[in-house]
C-alpha cells in the first residue's frame, strides 16, 4: 500500500461509500460508538472518519474531531454535518494517520474504524495514536483481520491481497501487526457481525499512564 493508491481507490469510493459499504460496516460502527457513548464530556479523535457515517450517533456531549486522507470523502462529511446539525464535531481535516497534527495526548478517545489496513506504515500509525492519547485514554480500533485458520476464507484474503493497490485496503493484514511496536494495552478483542470477519478491539494508554506517573509526560 502506499499514499497515492488509498487516494485514488477513495476517491473512487466516495459518491458510492455509503451504499456499498455503510451496510456491512454498520455493526462495527454500533459497537464501537455505543462504548464511548458510555461516557461524556470526551474530547474524540476519529482517524479515518470517511463520509461520517459514525458522526450522528457520537453524545452530543461529547466533542468529536475527524481526520481523513480522502478530501473526497471529506466533502461527503462535511455535507452530513451541516445537513444534520452536528455541532458537537468540532473539525473535520484533511490529514495522514501516520503524521497527526496534534499535540501529544489531545484527545480522550481515538478510534480508527476500518483505517489499518489502509495505512502504508502501521507500525507509524500505531505510535501517533497512542501519543495524541492522553495517559490513561482509550484507544479503539476496528477492523478485519485476516484469518490464521487454513480454509476458503484464508484462501480468498491471500488471493485478493494481490490487488491491494486497487481495493485501498489489505485483505491479508494479520491482527498481529498491530501490535509488534506498539505500547497499547488490549483490554479487549470482540468479534463483529458479519460472519466473524470484523474484530473490535479495545485499548488502554497505559504505558503513557506510567510515563505520566513518572513525571515523564504530562497529562493536556
Amino acid at each position: 500500500m502506499d499514499t497515492l493508491s488509498v487516494r485514488a481507490a477513495y476517491r473512487r469510493y466516495a459518491k458510492i461509500y455509503d451504499v456499498v459499504f455503510g451496510g456491512v460496516f454498520a455493526f462495527g460502527r454500533r459497537a464501537a460508538i455505543e462504548r464511548m457513548n458510555r461516557r461524556g464530556g470526551l474530547r474524540i479523535l476519529e482517524v479515518g472518519v470517511g463520509t461520517g457515517l459514525s458522526l450522528p450517533f457520537h453524545r452530543s456531549d461529547n466533542r468529536v474531531v475527524g481526520i481523513d486522507l480522502s478530501r473526497e470523502m471529506l466533502d461527503v462529511a462535511r455535507k452530513r454535518v451541516d445537513r444534520m446539525g452536528l455541532t458537537n464535531v468540532d473539525g473535520l481535516f484533511e490529514m495522514d494517520a501516520e503524521r497527526l497534527a496534534f499535540a501529544d495526548d489531545s484527545f480522550d478517545v481515538v478510534v480508527a474504524m476500518f483505517v489499518m489496513t489502509v495505512v502504508p506504515d502501521v507500525a507509524q500509525a500505531m505510535r501517533e495514536l497512542e501519543r495524541v492519547c492522553r495517559p490513561g485514554g482509550e484507544v479503539y480500533i476496528v477492523n478485519h483481520f485476516a484469518s490464521a485458520r487454513p480454509g476458503m476464507r484464508r484462501t480468498v484474503e491471500r488471493g485478493m491481497a494481490r490487488f491491494s493497490r486497487k481495493l485501498g485496503w489489505r485483505p491479508d493484514f494479520s491482527m498481529q501487526t498491530l501490535f509488534e511496536e506498539s505500547p497499547l494495552e488490549v483490554q479487549e478483542v470482540r468479534t463483529l457481525p458479519p460472519l466473524g470477519l470484523f474484530s473490535l478491539i479495545q485499548c488502554r494508554n497505559e504505558a503513557a499512564a506510567r510515563l505520566s506517573a513518572e513525571g515523564g509526560r504530562g497529562v493536556a
